[in-house]
């Protein structure tokens, strides 16, 4: 079975769009297991090699360090290469380093891999918005998005139950090292459903970016539509004097900063915070993850019926994206609460909201580009995680010198609040208030 072109019938996706959206869940997901089998297991790993909390925030930090420059890496690199190759070449590479994961002996060994592991890993998401980009009409966008996103919640619900399968209750040391090299092995079956599903020609070579089913080329700048001076130094220098790049810059650190590091430091919240066993947090980081893909999936939804209804495109997601915060913001009240069902069921509020924003900020990224979606995530994703990386450290270092993980939770929720409101006063309001779907 190949998927089949793209279809010219007005605003409406192709069935081959939606096909692909599966597939790239299926990549999102691949890699959000890769990146959660670490912080899955780190209270046993900590424990077998007498580590500190703060040289766990040191092995995150390194993790997004590495992000941050391999987005910009791959992000150019996917205008210029064609996605059909070098997405499965950067799939297969964050998967190999996601199986030497389980060969190290040591500290240093194990930041070196997660270096490597976030630097590769990067490349998933700029190839991935090219391809929605490419295949999916405007008013689908984001449930498009919606789908890709909803992968990462897919394995990390996945990755908890598979290191309570191989794992269990062993007391062994090393015990750990076998969910990373089956979960590493897993790419390499993704990487071949792609090459064999995806044909020749379905998807935009590098360099020549169109977007499917919308009868035009995007009407904003900063490339138009590669129509003026496409060199690096003039791309860059109309990018820098939009308006709307800079509230996407502040949208992009205050989602990231809340996302990865409830990501990172749940499991280590719940056990050693709140005194669940590693048996209960696991089971729970399963249920929460679960959460995080119902609000992302909601959050497209409630995007695309918004739409289909009349509502401005623009208006619609902004609304979507104040909604996730709400629930973000709960992080407050869960800090506050003791082990028990009314913090459980916090923290799965706070899951809907933390990753119900990504398909937002995702579609208001596409409205800025075209020919150029590479290198506007690539700029994007490194700026974001260039600046939420430094406060994985530190997280570490307050819980340290705190003995409590509950100044950190109490802060975080409101990262994606504050975005979006630095994201409306950029944002150019009359033009997209005139967008319908």
């Amino acid at each position: 079975m190949q998927l089949t072109g793209s279809s010219t019938r007005g605003d409406r996706s192709s069935a081959g769009g939606w096909w692909i959206s599966g597939l790239l869940l299926l990549a999102t997901m691949i890699n959000y297991m890769d990146r959660q089998t670490l912080s899955n297991l780190i209270p046993r790993i900590t424990a077998e090699w007498n580590l500190t909390n703060e040289q766990y925030g040191d092995m995150e930090f390194v993790f997004g360090v590495a992000f941050a420059v391999g987005s910009l890496v791959f992000g150019f690199a996917a205008d210029k290469v064609s996605v059909r190759w070098l997405y499965p070449a950067i799939l297969v590479a964050w998967s190999a380093v996601g199986f030497a994961t389980g060969l190290t002996r040591g500290y240093d060994s194990m930041l070196v891999c997660r270096g490597l592991l976030g630097f590769f890993e990067s490349g998933h998401w700029p190839c991935a918005l090219i391809v929605t980009q490419a295949v999916m009409s405007k008013s689908d966008r984001v449930m498009g998005n919606s789908i890709l996103q909803s992968g990462a919640s897919a394995g990390a619900v996945l990755t908890p139950l598979v290191i309570r399968l191989m794992v269990g209750d062993s007391t062994e040391p090393d015990a750990w090292r076998m969910p990373f090299y089956v979960i590493g092995l897993i790419g390499l079956l993704w990487a071949v459903a792609w090459i064999r599903l995806v044909p020749p020609g379905l998807l935009p070579a590098g360099g020549r970016r169109t977007v499917q089913a919308t009868g035009s080329t995007s009407n904003a700048p900063p490339d138009q539509d590669a129509a003026a001076d496409d060199s690096l130094i003039g791309w860059f220098g109309r990018l820098l004097v939009d308006r709307r790049f800079w509230g996407l810059i502040v949208m992009v650190i205050m989602i990231n900063t809340s996302w990865q590091l409830v990501r990172a430091w749940l499991p280590t919240f719940l056990q050693k915070g709140r005194g669940y066993s590693e048996a209960e947090a696991l089971y729970f980081n399963s249920l929460y993850f679960i959460f995080t893909d119902v609000g992302c999936i909601a959050a497209g939804a409630a995007a695309l019926a918004l739409a289909r209804r009349g509502m401005a495109v623009h208006t619609s997601r902004v609304l979507v994206f104040l909604a996730c915060s709400l629930l973000a913001a709960l992080t407050t009240v869960a800090a506050m609460l003791p082990a028990g069902w009314l913090l459980l069921g916090t923290l799965l509020a706070v899951a809907a909201g933390t990753l119900g924003v990504f398909p937002c900020y995702y579609s208001f990224t596409q409205e800025l580009t075209v020919s150029h979606m590479g290198r506007v995530t690539g700029v994007l994703s490194f700026v974001g995680w260039l600046a939420s990386a430094p406060v994985q450290k530190l997280f570490g270092r307050i819980a340290d010198a705190t003995g409590s993980y509950d100044l950190n939770m109490a802060i975080l929720g409101w990262a994606p609040l504050a975005g979006l409101i630095a994201f409306v006063v950029l944002w150019p309001v009359g033009r997209n208030q005139r967008e319908q779907t």
